[in-house]
């Protein structure tokens, strides 16, 4: 799974002119479900992301979780994050899961995420075309990919 963690002050998704969700301060969180994905990289990133300490505390430093917080997530689905721009100038999405692997896989993220927040998170919805609006906090963007920390997951990074 390749993830984008965006820290935002608001974000909304719109679906056909009608903005069916939307969010305070927390994550936006893009995520690419690649072919080879399954429950571990779920699990992992779920717990990462919850965690990660990018929130700020009183004084101003990224030393806080949303779990501290309790600030909202926004999961969105962007295959796009699988493209292969190295040959040609059309991206590749061969990586990116199929529709109907991707969907279920990114239905129980969704809900992982939830889980370990313990309480909803805004979606969008799967395979719609969606405008997303956001204001990037600080700006603060992360990039993960469940498969190129797998080294550094057993290495306990």
């Amino acid at each position: 799974m390749r993830i984008v963690i965006q820290r935002v002050s608001k974000a909304s998704v719109e679906i056909g002119g009608e903005v069916t969700g939307s969010i305070g301060a927390g994550l936006l969180v893009l995520v690419g479900i690649e072919y080879t994905d399954g429950s571990g990289d779920i699990t992992w990133l779920s717990r990462k992301i919850t965690r990660l300490r990018i929130m700020a505390d009183d004084n101003g430093v990224m030393n806080l979780s949303v779990l501290d917080t309790h600030a909202d997530i926004m999961v969105i689905s962007q295959f796009t994050l699988h493209a292969n721009t190295v040959k040609g100038n059309r991206p590749s999405y061969m990586r990116a899961a199929a529709p109907q692997m991707a969907e279920p896989l990114y239905e129980a993220f969704a809900a992982s995420i939830a889980a370990e927040l313990g309480k909803p998170v805004v979606k969008g919805v799967f395979g719609a075309h969606m405008n997303i609006a956001l204001v990037n906090d600080g700006p603060v963007t992360i990039i993960m990919d469940s498969k190129s920390s797998e080294s550094d997951r057993n290495l306990g990074r």
